[in-house]
């Protein structure tokens, strides 16, 4: 019986051998194997449970193959786990972004319902991700088979530098700064008008001729309460960044406030795109509502405003967040 063992150990160790290495292997399990089990047959162990010890203690038989045919056991090893695991997520940032938006804005321009652009946009972005981790492991699974090089050695040259906080006096000027040209640039679109524009048929003395005007980008109407509400808006934008510089950093009770500003602009701005609100009807008459222009000119627009709008709230909402869990990590 022990024999039996012994040979069906061995016979399911270089079963999966390269043939030329096969005798070796055999030889070399044969010689230790007799001489564990007569090791403890000498201690008093009947032979036939040494020789079930001995067996048992080797392990899986496939595993000792693996190891004499030097062939990974794991999908990813060590030599590129690491490049691996940077390329996955800086591919799961990237692509199934831009998979995403450009469903939601292909749907957009064909007029499809806004369940169905959501619908077919979550899809998309599922599928995205399944490809994007199947390929690339599939790739670094490859090269862990193959043994090939793929210039993965680490170098001090690799350290990050080191990562803006966002709480220094520089980020306070720059945002207050910005903040400032936004509520003037508000101001100035209402009261003074950013086109200019000809006007033709004005009385310049000696018959007829034109004249120069201005006219607001933002539609008139949204004067005074959604203009006093973005104005509120840009006010408690500056009050959270003198709050950041306060504190010396971000918390979460600052993301948290940060995440609320942004979508209530980012709704708000949506709504009045949406509903044709938005934009001084005047200057689109003059700039979109034209017979040399294409009529799908002013839905494409709005769609991709659309599209900024929101990424600029979700960029927003995220960096908050990250800057808030680096402050955290430092805290530690």
């Amino acid at each position: 019986m022990a024999a039996a063992l012994t040979d069906r150990y061995i016979g399911a160790v270089t079963k999966s051998l390269a043939p030329a290495a096969q005798e070796d292997v055999r030889t070399e399990l044969e010689a230790s194997i007799g001489d564990a089990v007569e090791a403890r047959v000498e201690q008093g162990e009947s032979r036939e449970d040494a020789e079930r010890a001995v067996v048992t203690d080797l392990g899986d038989p496939a595993a000792l193959a693996a190891g004499y045919a030097d062939r990974p056991l794991h999908l990813i090893g060590p030599t590129y786990y690491l490049t691996w695991w940077r390329l996955l997520k800086l591919l799961l940032w990237i692509v199934p972004a831009c998979a995403m938006v450009g469903v939601a804005i292909a749907n957009g321009i064909a007029d499809k319902p806004i369940g169905e652009i959501i619908g077919q946009v979550a899809v998309v972005g599922i599928g995205t991700i399944v490809h994007v981790a199947f390929w690339t492991t599939l790739v670094f699974f490859i090269l862990e088979r193959t043994g090939a090089d793929a210039g993965t050695t680490w170098t001090v040259d690799d350290l990050p530098e080191p990562q803006e906080s966002g709480a220094g006096r520089g980020d306070l000027i720059a945002s207050l700064v910005f903040l400032g040209l936004a509520a003037g640039a508000l101001l100035w679109d209402r009261f003074v008008g950013f086109v200019l524009f000809a006007s033709d048929s004005v009385d310049v003395g000696v018959g007829l001729g034109s004249q120069t005007s201005s006219m607001p980008i933002l539609n008139p109407d949204l004067w005074p309460w959604w203009i006093t509400a973005t104005m509120v808006l840009i006010g408690a934008e500056a009050l959270l960044a003198i709050a950041v510089y306060a504190r010396r950093g971000w918390n979460s009770a600052l993301a948290v406030l940060n995440t609320v500003l942004a979508i209530v602009f980012a709704a708000g701005a949506v709504h009045l795109v949406v509903t044709g609100q938005l934009v001084n009807p005047e200057f689109l008459a003059v700039t979109l509502y034209r017979d040399d222009v294409p009529s799908d000119v002013g839905q494409i627009l709005s769609v991709l405003l659309v599209v900024v709008i929101v990424g600029i709230g979700i960029w927003d909402i995220i960096d908050g967040w990250i800057k808030t869990r680096r402050a955290q990590r430092g805290a530690r």
